[in-house]
């Protein structure tokens, strides 16, 4: 079903959790942290399409030292409610990370898994340090043992949209971080 209809776009939007300018806030906030931690180092960021490529243009935009950027894409699989299962990568990076502090860019850490199997894979490429930032952290979903290195926002267990995050595709084109349902009746 295309969605067409303006009312119809924002009619699941509960309510905004986070403000755009919170986000713009935080995002320059952490620029200036990996600026400061990585002054003089070959610096790679690397974001899991599609969720974190709008924090990923925004926060690489607020890194004020040079860097390079990376995507990659990923499908998980998993077996019941074990943290077991595997990641298959269909789309990724081009470069030999080796040489590089790697950054993960993250949308949003749930439960853990498929991120905790995608810094697995890349901490086997051997890059000079692997950190992971995301924009937002929901702990209360965690099922394996996972933290990000900096985490822009802690937020409830509640379904979210906007910059970025979706619900069937759409929403990601909002400026901030909305909590998403159907309505009650």
């Amino acid at each position: 079903m295309l969605m067409t209809d303006k009312d119809a776009f924002r009619k699941g939007i509960r309510r905004i959790i986070i403000t755009e300018e919170q986000i713009r806030e935080a995002v320059a906030e952490c620029g200036s942290w990996i600026s400061r931690e990585y002054e003089g180092k070959p610096l790679l960021l690397v974001s899991v399409l599609k969720g974190a490529f709008v924090f990923l243009s925004d926060l690489c935009k607020a890194v004020t030292i040079p860097c390079e950027v990376g995507f990659m894409a990923a499908q998980s699989y998993f077996e019941g409610t074990s943290s077991a299962g595997r990641v298959n990568i269909t789309y990724d990076l081009t470069q030999d990370i080796s040489g590089y502090h790697v950054i993960i860019v993250e949308d949003i850490i749930d439960t853990g898994r498929t991120l905790k199997l995608i810094a697995e894979l890349l901490r086997d490429r051997h890059p000079l340090s692997l950190k992971i930032v995301t924009l937002l952290d929901k702990p209360d979903r965690r099922i394996v043992e996972l933290e990000a290195d900096r985490s822009l926002f802690t937020i409830p267990d509640h379904f979210v949209i906007g910059y970025g995050l979706d619900c069937a595709e759409y929403y990601r084109n909002l400026p901030y971080i909305a909590e998403y349902g159907a309505e009650e009746g």
